[in-house]
Order: structure tokens, then sequence, then C-alpha cells
């Protein structure tokens, strides 16, 4: 809002400094700072709120370590987090672009599901919460409304270059000529010539998919959110983990955002260019403030948790960044600590299963799943797991970044 605000004195009445706000660096610092602040000062007061309201975790015993200790801390903190992204992005960004708006729906949409969650196992005291297939619908429903988006709208177009033979890319590289197009295109990672066009794989795998394409892409999209949310749900079991590796994941993006928004950029590096994207460098910059503010409160001992309220919302919020840039591919790279975490899960069930049907009982690859609580049970203090993954997440992050160049 502040942005039109800014714009309009800028405009009429030629008022010295207010141009300013033309940029995206700055409105991001901005966003960056505020969401900040908001976390830190919102955040310790709805703590207050949370404590005299007595919404507090109720923990099961696994035998973990200070596990105990935990419970009665305040959960439901992951307002703090939505605050803090939502209150920068509506104050700084331009709300008229279509992407801000996509991440602003898929914000607070995921954001209700998780509060509707953590309200039926505080309030109503059902360890269960909301019943998985809601949460799937849910999920569903917001992989609908980001798959018919970006596949339909008129607003979502990718750079298509020509070149002097009239060959299309979508690169600057060796073009005479270029025009905006509707394209399911998307990015192959670490591969020479790294577009992959949605329609030409499914016609090339058969016929009948390639006619087919819109509807294989949105169940895609689907599948993606669901995965990714799920993941940074699972990913949120010990003090500060999903919050530091949703910060790192989220300022990997905001560069991916800055790059593929920038013809500038875009040029010089060779990749494609997505316009109107860089101004989610706003909204990547709130969501890295509101993680790392949130660390204030959550870092071990942590005095709040985030919820399924905040834990659903970042994955949410990242798959779909990855899928509006394009990057969904790199999502198991740049995602890398919640695909482990999910997968520990996984193969921990279906393992547990087997072996219970072929030998009538069921044995453990993992001492405890998800991946953190069978470091926890080998003896590792909360802390330390927490900054070793983070460490990885890091790591992981930079091999992300890596494929701009290394192909």
């Amino acid at each position: 809002m502040l942005y039109y605000l800014f714009d309009y004195l800028d405009k009429n009445y030629n008022i010295p400094g207010v141009g300013v706000f033309q940029y995206i660096s700055f409105r991001a610092g901005l966003a960056t700072l505020v969401s900040l602040l908001i976390a830190m000062i919102f955040g310790g007061r709805l703590i207050e709120v949370l404590r005299r309201l007595q919404v507090g975790e109720s923990i099961r015993d696994l035998g973990l370590e200070g596990q105990l200790e935990k419970k009665g801390t305040p959960t439901m903190g992951g307002f703090i987090i939505l605050a803090a992204i939502l209150i920068p992005t509506l104050l700084f960004a331009k709300l008229h672009n279509t992407y801000i708006i996509l991440m602003l729906i898929s914000t607070i949409w995921l954001g209700c599901i998780g509060f509707l969650d953590d309200y039926i196992k505080v309030f109503r005291k059902n360890k269960e919460g909301l019943a998985g297939k809601f949460k799937v619908v849910g999920q569903i429903g917001l992989g609908l409304i980001v798959g018919c988006t970006l596949f339909f709208s008129e607003d979502v177009t990718v750079r298509q270059y020509f070149t002097e033979k009239g060959t299309a890319i979508f690169h600057a590289a060796g073009s005479t000529s270029y025009e905006d197009v509707r394209k399911m295109v998307t990015t192959i990672p670490f591969a020479k010539n790294n577009e992959l066009d949605y329609y030409k794989f499914f016609s090339f795998a058969s016929p009948v998919l390639g006619s087919y394409a819109r509807f294989l892409y949105i169940p895609l999209v689907i599948i993606i959110i669901t995965a990714v949310s799920n993941g940074a749900n699972i990913t949120d079991g010990i003090d500060g983990l999903a919050a530091g590796t949703s910060a790192i994941i989220g300022i990997t993006l905001a560069i991916f955002a800055w790059v593929s928004g920038n013809s500038i950029f875009a040029d010089y590096l060779n990749i494609m260019f997505i316009p109107n994207t860089g101004e989610l460098v706003i909204f990547c910059t709130a969501f890295v403030g509101a993680c790392v503010g949130f660390l204030w409160y959550n870092s071990y001992p942590a005095q709040v948790f985030m919820g399924d309220t905040g834990s659903l919302s970042i994955g949410g919020i990242i798959a779909v960044l990855a899928l509006i840039l394009r990057k969904e591919l790199l999502i198991p790279v740049l995602c890398g600590i919640f695909l482990i975490e999910n997968l520990s899960v996984m193969l921990q069930v279906s393992y547990f299963k087997y072996t219970k049907k072929k030998y009538g009982e069921g044995r453990r690859i993992f001492k405890m799943s998800p991946l953190h609580h069978h470091y926890q049970k080998l003896g590792y203090h909360e802390s330390k797991i927490v900054n070793r993954f983070w460490i990885v997440g890091i790591m992981l992050a930079i091999l992300t970044l890596a494929t701009l160049k290394l192909r």
C-alpha cells in the first residue's frame, strides 16, 4: 500500500526522495526490517496471550531427553510468522502483481488449515488434530488455485527469444528478438540446455499425454505443494529446526526471484527471464525476516512453538515460490532437509510393516523417525542437531545456487 502512496506523491508532487520506493532492493530491505521487528515485538506479546489462554503443547512421552520439560510451552506461534510475512508484503509490494496475490492467498489458505489443526488439538483436546483427509483436501484446493493460475492466467508468462534462424529459446544468448508467452516450461538443474517444456515432454512420452498436458501439470502442482508443506510440518520437531531451515531456503529463493525477474541479470547468467517475478523478492525477504524473527523465541530452549499454523504455511510458501520461479525440479536439492525427514518416516513405517508381515515382528531402520529424533536417541543435544542440519541446509542452498552457472 505504501508503494502506491509514494508513487502518487512522486508523480504528482515530485517530492525529493519518495522515488526510492520504485526500487525493489529498497523495498526488500524495508520488508526484512519490518518483518523482523513485527516478529520480535508482536511475538513477545502473543506468547503472553497464549500463556494466559493456556494454549500449551501437549507432549507424548517418547523417551527423548528434555522432552517433558517442554510440556505447556505455548503453541500456535505460527501467527507470529504469518503476521510478519503478510504485513510487510501488504505495505511494500505491488499488490496488483499476480504472483504477489497468489503468495498472499497461499499463505492465508494454509495458515487457516494449520490453525484448524492446532485449534482442535489445543481447545478440543484431540491430539490427532484435523483429520488427515481434510488437510489433504485443503492442500489439493490450494494446488488447484495455483496450478490453474500458472497455467491459464494471461499475466503468467516467460520471455521467449528467437535466434537469427528463427529458433525459439528461453534465454538471451544469440537472440535477436523476443516475445512474452504463456508456456508450461521449467528449469532442469545441471543441464546445458536447461529448459523443459512440459507439453513437449508429455507429447514425447505419449501423444495421448501431450493432448492432456494441462490435466497432468495441475496434479503435479498439487503433489509438490502437498509434499513440501508436509515435509516442513514433519521437520518442525525440535527447537528452531523448521524456522532456521526455511530461512535458508527463503534466502535462496529470493536470489532466484531477483535474477529471474531482472532482464539484465537473466541475460548475463543466460537463464530464463520471468517477467514481474522481481516483485517476489519483497515477499521472500519478508518471509526470511519472519523466520529469523521467530527464531528469537523458538531457538533452544523454545518459548513458543509454531504449530501447524506456521509449519504448513512455510512449506506451502516454499513450494509455490519454487513453482512460480520455474524451479520445482530443484526442490529435492533445495529442500533436501524436508525430503530426508519425509523419507525417514516413510522408510521407517514401510520397513516396520514389511518385517512385521514377514517375520511376525516389526523392525526399524532408525531408532526413531523423523530423522532428527534418531539423532536425539543417539544422545546428541537438540542444539547440535539443529546446527548441523542448518549447515547441511546451507550446503544444499549453495549447490542449488550453483545451478545458475554449473550446467
